[in-house]
């Protein structure tokens, strides 16, 4: 153990191998790595198998995950070949801190007996509750096996990193309901993307459009949306703003595919996009009549930060996480409302009174950042209690009370 920490890096892999587009999550892992790598020894993990590289191998292994390059997969074939077959599989970790930020495997009990066998402690962190909490928006494979992440966490981990106090909140009642102890837990708000205002005042569309941002998914509630746009197209409205929609299709998405596929009259005034880079998304936002996030659940949701910090009206959920976040500056809203989800579009639509409120309340928001959250993490971590954590027995059900 040259390094103090163990960052485990396996979602990176997978993100570069598979080729798919980044979510908040792997913007939270790369957030991590950067802050980390000097740090840190690299984890690589595949359902129960570890690899702990070396410090050389470590450096080379963050460095290919570290951007997006032509030819990921030759490349890494190369390094795994030798690297990974060389790296040890346990340490006497001496209860140096693993972490884990990707939700990668510690709902098996594998995952538990390493991290002992390795006298590591154990840091997660928990990006919400919602296949618990919202099981019906999931699959219920999703549902099993974040609820044994949860459980693991509370019964091993020495520490868990949570985005937001309505996470946290979430987390408490999970364990007193379930007669589980708490671990010491810390309140870290994540950091948008950087999107840069963009150089160009051009819109990207002549006329006025509102925006909405997210994996395309039942909790996500664009059904709420399509149908008030569909109802203004068939009441003849006049002057209909665009919706545009970004996102990747999601599980759960078919009901919004057949509401669209049903409705043709809709793509006169609705955009769906599910790949967007940075600039371009930074050019929606900043031109958007307002963000519409009218979500049934959510642990954090990083668009609304993202777009007040560009002084981007919004409309949301009145959800725990997003009063918090919102800093008092967004509409929060009901999300089953749709008559005043109806009135407040209309309202934005013309730039009434409410929208330029919070464009002026805008000019005062303080967006969190990536260096708040590692000061908060790193006073955290050089102050957690060394004790080990009581050994509890990792099986279903085990944190059922009685």
């Amino acid at each position: 153990m040259e390094r103090p920490y163990l960052l485990d890096v396996t979602r990176h892999i997978s993100l570069r191998w598979t080729q798919r587009r980044e979510t908040g999550i792997d913007r939270v892992c790369s957030a991590y790595l950067r802050h980390f790598a000097a740090q840190s020894h690299a984890v690589v993990q595949h359902r129960g198998a570890f690899r702990i590289l070396d410090a050389r191998q470590t450096d080379e292994l963050f460095d290919l995950v570290a951007t997006p390059q032509e030819g990921f997969r030759r490349r890494f074939v190369a390094f795994a070949s030798s690297a990974l077959i060389r790296g040890t599989s346990r340490v006497d970790g001496r209860r140096a801190i693993y972490l884990n930020v990707s939700h990668t495997d510690f709902d098996l009990d594998s995952h538990v007996a390493w991290t002992r066998s390795c006298d590591l402690r154990a840091i997660y962190l928990i990006h919400d509750l919602i296949p618990i909490r919202h099981a019906h928006h999931c699959r219920a494979q999703a549902v099993h096996r974040h609820r044994g992440r949860v459980v693991n966490a509370l019964n091993t981990a020495a520490g868990i990193i949570v985005n937001s106090r309505a996470t946290h909140e979430d987390l408490a009642q999970f364990a007193q309901t379930n007669c589980m102890r708490l671990p010491h837990v810390v309140v870290a708000p994540l950091a948008g993307a950087a999107l840069a205002a963009p150089a160009s005042g051009r819109r990207p569309l002549a006329t006025p459009y509102f925006l909405c941002v997210g994996t395309i998914e039942s909790r996500k509630n664009h059904m709420l949306l399509l149908r008030i746009w569909l109802k203004m197209v068939e009441d003849g409205a006049a002057n209909i703003p665009a919706l545009v929609i970004i996102g990747q299709w999601g599980a759960r998405s078919v009901a919004v595919r057949r509401f669209l596929e049903a409705n043709p009259v809709l793509s006169r005034h609705v955009t769906v996009l599910d790949h967007c880079p940075d600039a371009d998304m930074a050019r929606w936002m900043a031109h958007a009549q307002a963000l519409l996030l009218p979500t049934l659940a959510e642990g954090f949701g990083l668009p609304l930060v993202e777009a007040l910090s560009m002084g981007t009206p919004a409309i949301a959920s009145d959800l725990p996480c997003f009063r918090e976040s919102g800093q008092g500056i967004p509409l929060l809203l009901r999300p089953d409302d749709e008559a005043q989800w109806a009135a407040a579009i209309d309202h934005f639509a013309s730039n009434a009174i409410g929208r330029r409120r919070q464009k002026a309340m805008a000019r005062t928001y303080l967006p969190p950042t990536w260096a708040d959250h590692f000061r908060r993490v790193d006073r955290w971590l050089g102050a957690l209690d060394v004790k080990r954590p009581a050994r509890r027995p990792i099986r279903e059900g085990a944190e059922l009370c009685g």
